[in-house]
C-alpha cells in the first residue's frame, strides 16, 4: 500500500530513508510549536490553545501534502505571517483576533478558488522573481527586528527612533545565550538547533527563577479556546467598520502565502531533483490545493496562515523524495499535541533568539537578486527596507511591485504579457492615495 501510494521505487527511495527524512524535517521545524504561540499570544490568544492549534494545523497540513501531492514538503503556520497577524492586524489595526482568524479563513478560501480556476498560476507568472526573494528577505528582517525588540536588545528611543537596550538585564542575557547556543549548534550542523537553543535558554530561566514552570491544565481541551472562534462575518464586513482595511489584510495573507510557497517549492524541489527540464514543477496544483486546505483548517483550529516550510530541505538532504516524508512529519506534530499546554512555560527571552535566527536565514534569499541591474535592485531594496521600517508586509509589496512596474515602463521594456503586473501596480497606487486621504 505504501509503495502504491507514494511510488517509492520510482523515486529511488525506501521506507526507512523516508522515515528518517521525516524525523529530520520535524526536528528542524519543531520550534514553531513554541514560537508561534509566543507571537500569537501577544494578540491576546490563549497560548496553550494556539500551541495545540499549531500542532494540529502542521500535522494535518503535512499529511495532506504527502497524500495529495506526494512531495516531501512539510507545512506549518508561517513565520512572518504570524507576526503580521499579531503586530499589524491585531495590535496595529485594533482588530479582534477572532476577526483576524476570519481573514485567514477567507484568504485560504480565496487561495483554493484561485488554484482551482488556474488564476493562481497567472499571478505567479506576473510577479517578477526577484521580488519573491525580496519579500522573503524583508519578512526575515521584520521578524528578526521583533525578536531583538522582545529580547530587549533593541528599544524605542525618542531621539533616534531605536537604540541599544540594556544588555545586562536578565531578558537580554538569556536571549543572547539562546542565540549563541543556536548559532553554535547550527554551525556544527546539529539537527534541531533552534529547538535545543530555546530549551537551553528556558532551562536556565527556570533554574534561576526568572520564569516559572506553570503550564496550566494538561489536556487537549485547551484547543477549544481557539477552535472555531474565528469571526467570518466581521471579516466580510457584515458587522464591522473596517472595509478596505480588511480587504488589504486578506490580500496580504493571500500574496505572502503565495510568495512563500512558490519560493519554498522551487528551492526544495530543485534540491530533491523533482523539477522538470523545462523548470516546471509536477503536480503544482495539488501542492497549492493542499496548502489552501491547510490554511482553512488552521484558521478553524485557531492559528495564522499555514505555509510550506523551507526546513523541508533538511529532510530532502537526508534522502526524502516522496510524500511519505511529509506524512511522518505530520504524525510527529500530531503526537506533539499531547505536550502543547506546556508551551506556556517557555519565557519570551527563550523564543526571541529563534526569531532572530530564522530571520537571518530568510535574508539569504537576497543572493538571488541581480544587484547590478538597477531595474531589479531598486524595487528589491524598497521591498526589503519598507517591510521592517513600516512594520507592514503590505507596504513592502506595494513599494516593490509599483517600483518594478514603473521602471519597466520608463525603460521601455514593457510587454503585453506584463498586463497583470501593471494592474497590480495600479491597485497599489490607488491604495497609497486611499491611505493618504484616510
Amino acid at each position: 500500500m505504501i509503495e502504491k501510494t507514494f511510488k517509492l521505487s520510482a523515486q529511488g527511495t525506501t521506507v526507512r530513508t523516508e522515515v528518517l527524512a521525516g524525523v529530520t524535517t520535524f526536528l528542524t521545524m519543531a520550534y514553531i510549536v513554541i514560537v508561534n504561540p509566543a507571537i500569537l499570544g501577544q494578540a491576546g490568544m490563549p497560548i496553550a490553545a494556539v500551541a495545540a492549534a499549531t500542532c494540529l494545523a502542521a500535522g494535518l497540513g503535512s499529511i495532506l501534502m504527502g497524500l495529495i501531492a506526494n512531495y516531501p514538503i512539510a507545512l506549518a503556520p508561517g513565520m512572518g505571517l504570524n507576526a503580521y497577524f499579531t503586530f499589524t492586524v491585531v495590535k496595529g489595526m485594533g482588530l479582534p483576533w477572532e476577526t483576524a482568524l476570519g481573514c485567514v479563513f477567507l484568504s485560504g478560501v480565496a487561495f483554493l478558488i484561485l488554484t482551482v480556476a488556474g488564476i493562481r498560476q497567472l499571478i505567479v507568472g506576473a510577479i517578477p522573481r526577484p521580488l519573491f526573494s525580496a519579500v522573503a528577505a524583508g519578512v526575515g528582517l521584520f521578524i528578526a527586528f521583533i525578536g531583538l525588540k522582545e529580547a530587549g536588545i533593541i528599544v524605542a528611543d525618542p531621539a533616534t527612533t531605536v537604540a541599544l537596550g540594556d544588555l545586562t538585564k536578565p531578558t537580554a542575557v538569556l536571549a543572547i545565550l539562546g542565540l549563541l547556543v543556536m548559532g553554535a549548534l547550527m554551525a556544527w550542523r546539529v539537527k534541531g538547533a533552534i529547538l535545543i537553543g530555546i530549551l537551553v535558554a528556558a532551562g536556565v530561566a527556570w533554574a534561576l527563577g526568572l520564569a516559572k514552570i506553570a503550564p496550566g491544565d494538561y489536556g487537549l481541551a485547551a484547543l477549544t479556546a481557539t477552535a472555531f472562534k474565528l469571526d467570518v462575518p466581521a471579516a466580510l464586513h457584515l458587522n464591522g467598520a473596517f472595509g478596505m482595511a480588511l480587504a488589504e489584510v486578506i490580500f496580504v495573507f493571500l500574496f505572502v502565502d503565495l510568495f512563500d510557497n512558490v519560493g519554498t517549492l522551487v528551492a526544495v524541489t530543485k534540491k530533491a531533483g523533482l523539477v522538470q527540464p523545462d523548470g516546471s514543477i509536477p503536480r503544482l496544483n495539488r501542492i497549492l490545493t493542499a496548502d489552501s486546505i491547510a490554511t482553512i483548517g488552521g484558521s478553524l483550529a485557531g492559528t495564522s496562515t499555514v505555509v510550506s516550510y523551507i526546513e523541508s530541505a533538511s529532510g530532502v538532504a537526508e534522502g526524502g523524495r516522496t510524500g511519505l516524508t511529509a506524512v511522518v512529519v505530520g504524525l510527529l506534530f500530531l503526537l506533539t499535541l499531547f505536550f502543547a499546554p506546556w508551551v506556556q512555560a517557555i519565557p519570551v527571552a527563550a523564543t526571541a533568539p529563534a526569531l532572530i535566527v530564522v530571520g537571518a536565514m530568510m535574508v539569504g534569499a537576497l543572493a538571488d537578486v541581480d544587484w547590478d541591474d538597477p531595474g531589479v535592485a531598486i524595487p528589491a531594496f524598497l521591498t526589503v527596507i519598507a517591510i521592517p521600517l513600516t512594520f507592514s508586509i503590505a507596504n513592502g509589496l506595494a513599494f516593490g511591485i509599483t517600483a518594478y512596474a514603473g521602471l519597466t515602463l520608463l525603460r521601455g521594456k514593457a510587454k503585453p504579457k506584463d498586463w497583470l503586473l501593471f494592474v497590480l501596480a495600479g491597485l497599489f497606487v490607488l491604495r497609497f492615495i486611499y491611505m493618504g486621504k484616510a
